[in-house]
């Protein structure tokens, strides 16, 4: 009777463990070496150590030699826990990061906000599509593919934390800072490329971070600037907003960053979320069952630093439920708030020990229990790969998205009965595009001083290709139509046959008071080499057409349209590698000629 009592509570004791294995996003596969490593380094740790662990700091890795002595301070004497990166060099993050690692007694957990890629925050590194261009992608395995080559350069870098994907669903055509970073508005198609892009970089060993609970998407304002309010009620917050955090969570979400925002109809005492108890505790930890890591926003944003003193927000922002501080305006002052709190009994030890661990599970995790510096060869080759480039064009291929296509203009045929202009408008270089679309036919560029010269100079074509081209910089720069512009397409489209193809989000096409006298509109959604490479030899035929729109635009065209075109037997053109040929033997056969 005892062997079978010892069986059934063993027994008991196992499936115990293995599901809170399941549930938790944080466990190793090696779930009992995992604990043991955490345990010992929880019991080694004084009460200034644990809570210097709840810290990570924003560093530059281009800062100036004071910055560097007042973060080393912080390491040594505050025992911060994390660094989130931000703007400077792929060399000098990975020297100052071998530095800094040797300098702190557990390693520290690195972050970045890496969109997009590194190129988020640093020269010189892979510049990956923005969210909203892949939105308009049906085939998700690329978006996973994404994931993982993103998650490679994280992880060559020493990158540990992505803070991505961004699960906001972009509800708001005028959302300030969001837009382009967004999937798109179509809760279901924002949750099944926000998970394949968590598959494929927690699949290359980064974890990942969604955000910005409990939803950005709906604002007209920036939370690095104010605290913007999300007037829903909480049934619409749970069946929108909140939908793609659900998903992800039962699929294994390491982290969530809980934004800035206020939200009354989930925190009537005005707090902002991420210094809500109900938002952060009862809602995520609760009621949708997450236990990974969960971040705050920056606390230096307006949203959260115009609320509390500085210090009194830290301590604010972790009873509510948050683990990790994320850019403290004052650690020092942070954590003596929170150990004060802790002496005086406010925060229980039991509580202490949850994020701390949870914070160190993760280091377990992500291979600091065996940490390695970033090797420092071929650092710049490793992170601008010849991969990268053949993935670029096939997601651009993929979402490049025809949305008109009157009398079927497109692709455009029978050239020998065309005569074809180009006019480029926008404030960015279009030459990549021109050079592009003269592989295919004779086509000039057409400039004006007024639309009275422009059309005159238009009279002997019966066909205008008119590109709308703006910076590929960021995604937040302006990606709207002058009114110049918009009087020039509305005259041109008049007396000619017309392509309007924007190379900015498709919200630029709500800016027009009419498409009634316009063929063909393409949506290229960014303007890069390969965009307008892609999108001339859409034009042309060379490549379908297959994107769909993850936006609606106006009264226009709704989310989920996309005019799916076949390539015709045009010439395309593209890298060696992508037909089984080497780009390095063709060199060299080219510098023989």
């Amino acid at each position: 009777m005892r062997q079978i009592l010892l069986i059934v509570v063993s027994l008991y004791i196992s499936l115990s463990t293995f599901a809170q294995t399941q549930n938790n996003p944080l466990a190793s596969k090696d779930v009992e070496a995992q604990k043991k490593w955490v345990d010992s380094i929880y019991k080694s740790l004084s009460l200034e150590e644990k809570v210097g662990q709840l810290y990570m700091v924003q560093v530059m890795s281009n800062q100036d030699q004071a910055t560097k002595i007042q973060l080393v301070d912080l390491i040594r004497t505050h025992h911060i826990g994390g660094i989130i990166y931000s703007l400077g060099t792929p060399d000098k993050q990975a020297e100052l990061n071998n530095e800094l690692q040797s300098l702190s007694k557990i390693p520290l957990l690195i972050g970045m906000d890496a969109e997009w890629g590194l190129s988020m925050r640093l020269d010189s590194t892979y510049a990956f599509p923005w969210n909203m261009t892949l939105g308009a992608i049906t085939d998700n395995s690329l978006i996973e593919q994404t994931g993982q080559q993103i998650g490679e350069h994280c992880k060559r870098l020493g990158v540990h934390f992505n803070f991505a994907p961004v699960v906001d669903i972009n509800t708001n055509p005028l959302n300030p800072i969001i837009g382009n970073r967004s999937f798109g508005e179509d809760r279901d198609n924002v949750t099944e490329k926000a998970s394949a892009f968590m598959k494929g970089m927690q699949g290359a060993g980064v974890l990942a971070s969604a955000k910005h609970f409990p939803g950005h998407g709906d604002t007209d304002q920036d939370s690095h600037k104010t605290l913007p309010t999300i007037n829903f009620n909480e049934k619409r917050i749970d069946s929108i907003e909140l939908y793609p955090y659900k998903k992800l969570i039962n699929e294994g979400l390491s982290s969530v960053m809980v934004a800035h925002l206020k939200v009354p109809s989930l925190e009537p005492s005005g707090y902002p979320s991420s210094l809500s108890k109900h938002i952060v505790t009862d809602i995520l930890k609760e009621k949708l069952g997450f236990q990974g890591l969960i971040f705050t926003d920056a606390l230096t944003m307006k949203g959260a630093a115009d609320f509390k003193e500085v210090g009194a927000i830290d301590l604010a922002a972790f009873k509510a439920g948050n683990d990790v501080m994320l850019m403290s305006e004052d650690v020092a002052i942070g954590v003596s708030k929170i150990i004060e709190a802790y002496n005086n009994g406010e925060i229980s030890e039991a509580r202490l020990e949850l994020s701390v661990k949870k914070i160190l599970q993760a280091k377990y995790k992500v291979g600091l229990n065996n940490y390695e510096p970033v090797g420092l060869n071929n650092l710049s080759t490793d992170l601008n790969r010849l991969k990268d480039d053949i993935l670029y064009e096939e997601l651009l291929e993929n979402a490049i998205t025809i949305v008109k296509n009157e009398k079927n203009l497109l692709p455009i045929r029978h050239l020998e009965d065309k005569t074809i202009a180009y006019v480029k408008m926008g404030d960015d270089d279009g030459a990549v595009f021109l050079d592009e679309l003269k592989k295919y036919t004779k086509i000039h560029e057409i400039q004006g001083d007024s639309i009275e010269d422009l059309l005159a100079k238009l009279q002997d074509y019966n066909t205008v290709v008119i590109g709308l081209h703006r910076s590929n910089q960021n995604p937040w720069k302006s990606y709207q139509f002058t009114q110049t512009e918009l009087t020039w397409v509305y005259e041109i489209a008049k007396t000619h046959k017309v392509v309007l193809d924007v190379f900015v989000k498709p919200y630029a096409l709500s800016d027009l008071a009419t498409i009634e006298n316009i063929e063909s509109i393409v949506v290229s959604y960014q303007n890069s080499k390969i965009a307008q490479e892609k999108s001339a030899q859409l034009i042309f035929g060379a490549i379908a057409s297959k994107g769909t729109l993850p936006v609606s635009i106006g009264n226009y065209f709704k989310v989920g349209d996309g005019i799916q075109n076949n390539a015709i037997k045009s010439l395309g053109y593209t890298v060696p590698e992508r037909v089984g040929m080497d780009s390095e033997k063709l060199n060299k056969i080219d510098e023989l000629a």
